[in-house]
C-alpha cells in the first residue's frame, strides 16, 4: 500500500504580466499540502510541478492561484502497482 496514492503533475504559466517564484511554490506545497516527491522546476514564466499526493485536487486549487494550469495529469499509483488500467 502506497502512504500518497496519486501522482500529480501540470505546469504553471505566469499569467500575463506576472512572473512565477519556484521557491514560494515549493515552500507552500511543502508545508500546507502531504505528500512526497515534490519537484518545481522552471523560471519566471513557466513551472513544472510534480508531487504524490492523496489529494491531488489541493495541488490543483493552489497551482491555480499562481498562473493558468494546464497539461495536468492524474495518476493511480496504486492501480498501476495491480497492473490496472484506467
Amino acid at each position: 500500500m502506497l502512504e500518497f496514492r496519486y501522482d500529480t503533475q501540470l505546469l504553471i504559466d505566469a499569467a500575463e504580466g506576472g512572473e512565477l517564484d519556484e521557491d514560494v511554490i515549493r515552500d507552500y506545497i511543502s508545508e500546507h499540502l502531504k505528500g512526497d516527491c515534490l519537484l518545481v522546476a522552471g523560471d519566471e514564466e513557466l513551472i513544472k510541478i510534480h508531487f504524490h499526493t492523496n489529494e491531488p485536487w489541493q495541488v490543483l486549487e493552489y497551482c491555480r492561484t499562481q498562473g493558468e494550469i494546464y497539461d495536468i495529469v492524474v495518476e493511480d499509483m496504486d492501480r498501476q502497482t495491480r497492473g490496472l488500467k484506467g
